[in-house]
């Protein structure tokens, strides 16, 4: 990389954004800042970024779609939501097969088809043209959300250089890449990772008053993607209708958007339905006003997201919470010439992640995914408290040591920077070794299986039936299963809550109501299979039984094990060898399972 041509890139970008800005993209009604004022930000930007190494957009943008195509490949499904309420109908919308939640019946209508149409239209294509395995289906859909998600983050990283410097551009850039928390999101088929990704491409053109686009992203993470992250654009509408009094244009794209979005996803969802459905009003109808309805699926303590967070970001995470009184520290000891960016304070820029914060760490009703769209922006918190620490260092520094003038911050204190990355870096790369060795076996169970034709077989007119039992949550999709003559079965367990339901074979299959659905997560007995009916069973032996739940590979009359993969017993197995990797040491504290692919003995596959 050649210093003066990124020393060229940057002074051209820099003029293209004074020019920009001061004739197209600030409102006329916002109150005007001074050309020379905005020149001399940007000048003081290249003064330091002709000394510095960064990446460009297009560097970054290849080791982000690097850095997400091994997510796609390599994370697991980490959330059963995501299993049975988007990759289960999407296999329905592609093969007219597929598990059905109550989620989906029409009594209740929480979840958007228009949305799930979007992510089934491209593996729709790819299965009518090249007719793959199912299970490439699966990864190709995984890849292309790996892509779009790549696409949002060069976005938000170039937003960052301009507006916050290079400097904390590369530092919030190395934290996304190697994030446990990102790997995870990246490729999560959820709304709260579609949120994710149309969150930081609006603070990007927050950031670059490019208010139309910032509301639009905004909407279609809320409107398409999850209603709640609409709470993140509750700074964009402040800095809009009560900094910058731009109420025509807040109220103009505001509407723009609801409409474009908002029609046609009704249109769709009221067609497949066969009423009328507005399904992100009845998700918040559900959750907000609902009663108790979300804690029936679990609660958690207020200290849930504070682990999770360092389980997912280790340094950033503490570095990100800390950002406030970071800042403060800022105002009150470095000098003014350090202190602003081109348009937004930092506490504005900021605000919408503990905005978040403050409103999902009270509620009972914790999971992991919730704090997804925020991913991001913990990234760019922890950058910026980790470029303050450089200056306060740099400050104490000067007044302990003489220095000569014109010397950086810098200069003197890069070393802090590369340590402080390479340490958030390694914890990271170790969470992401530890989750794929420790809880990737479901998947390579069904690989496995998905494999099993080519050794047996089986006639086109049989149907073979794949059962799941107590561990039924970790059942990664329909798109494992070989082909559509292959059905998944729950047996009965300990498990006494509302599970899925094959979709009605019928053309109507989504406008059809039936008793077994509630809201209340209620168990239905007809939803159970006789496991004596199963040709294949999935089986997790962690060392203890029930009557309901007996160790099934030891039935050796019965089932013959035909592949095993190790899994973490999570109650026996140390606490830190579980969240981190440690080579040689990991081995000696932690203790496996075995999650078990059995055959039956019994029935023939004939």
């Amino acid at each position: 990389m050649v210093k003066s041509q990124l020393s060229f890139r940057l002074r051209q970008n820099a003029s293209q954004n004074i020019h920009r800005n001061s004739k197209k993209d600030i409102p006329k009604k916002a109150p005007k800042v001074q050309s020379s004022k905005i020149e001399r930000k940007v000048t003081e930007q290249i003064s330091v970024a002709s000394n510095l190494i960064f990446p460009s957009g297009d560097t970054a943008f290849k080791a982000l779609l690097s850095a997400r195509f091994c997510a796609a490949i390599w994370s697991y499904v980490s959330d059963c939501d995501e299993t049975f309420n988007y990759w289960e109908p999407t296999h329905y919308l592609v093969f007219r097969k597929g598990l059905q939640t109550w989620e989906y019946s029409p009594q209740f209508a929480l979840r958007s088809y228009f949305y799930l149409m979007l992510h089934a239209t491209p593996i729709w294509i790819y299965h009518k043209l090249l007719q793959p395995n199912p299970l490439l289906l699966f990864y190709f859909s995984r890849c292309l959300l790996g892509l779009v998600c790549a696409f949002a983050e060069v976005y938000f990283y170039k937003a960052i250089c301009k507006e916050f410097g290079v400097h904390i551009g590369r530092i919030c850039l190395g934290f996304q890449l190697f994030s446990p928390g990102m790997f995870i999101a990246s490729t999560a088929y959820l709304p709260s990772s579609f949120a994710m990704y149309n969150f930081a491409a609006a603070c990007a053109a927050w950031w670059q008053q490019k208010y139309s686009l910032a509301i639009f992203f905004t909407a279609m993470g809320s409107l398409l993607g999850w209603p709640f992250a609409a709470l993140l654009g509750v700074p964009i509408a402040f800095d809009m209708l009560i900094l910058k009094k731009l109420y025509k244009d807040f109220i103009t794209w505001a509407a723009v958007s609801a409409f474009v979005i908002g029609v046609p996803m009704i249109i769709v969802d009221s067609l497949i339905y066969g009423k009328f459905v507005v399904a992100p009003l009845n998700l918040v109808k559900y959750n907000v006003f609902g009663g108790t309805g979300p804690e029936l699926y679990g609660t958690e303590p207020f200290s849930f997201y504070l682990v999770n967070g360092l389980l997912n970001f280790n340094l950033v995470w503490v570095l990100a919470l800390l950002s406030p009184i970071a800042i403060l520290l800022n105002h009150l000891f470095v000098p003014s010439k350090s202190k602003s960016t081109l348009y937004l304070p930092h506490w504005l820029s900021l605000s919408p992640m503990f905005l978040w914060l403050a409103v999902f760490m009270f509620q009972k009703h914790k999971e992991e995914r919730f704090l997804f769209p925020i991913y991001p922006m913990v990234c760019l918190a922890g950058a910026i408290s980790l470029d303050i620490a450089q200056k306060l260092i740099f400050r104490i520094w000067s007044l302990l040591k003489k220095i000569p003038n014109g010397t950086h911050y810098l200069d003197k204190t890069t070393v802090v920077m590369l340590f402080t990355v390479a340490c958030a870096s390694i914890l990271s790369v170790s969470r992401i070794v530890v989750l794929y060795k420790n809880y990737h076996a479901p998947l390579d169970l069904m690989m496995e299986l998905n494999r099993y034709p080519g050794e047996i077989k089986v006639p086109e007119h049989i149907q073979i039936q794949v059962c799941y039992g107590k561990d039924w949550y970790r059942y990664p999709g329909s798109f494992f299963l070989p082909n559509s003559n292959w059905n998944i079965h729950f047996i009965k367990s300990e498990f006494n809550g509302m599970l899925p339901a094959p979709y009605s074979g019928d053309p109507n299959a989504t406008q059809i109501i039936h008793p077994y659905f509630n809201d209340q997560n209620k168990e239905d007995p007809s939803l159970y299979y006789n496991v004596s009916n199963c040709h294949f069973l999935l089986d997790l032996d962690l060392g203890k039984e029930t009557e309901l739940e007996p160790i099934y590979a030891a039935i050796t009359d019965t089932w013959k094990v035909v592949a095993s993969y190790k899994f973490l017993n999570a109650e026996k197995s140390d606490p830190l060898g579980r969240a981190f990797y440690i080579p040689l040491w990991s081995e000696s504290v932690l203790t496996f399972g075995n999650f078990s692919l059995l055959q039956s003995r019994k029935l023939k596959i004939k």
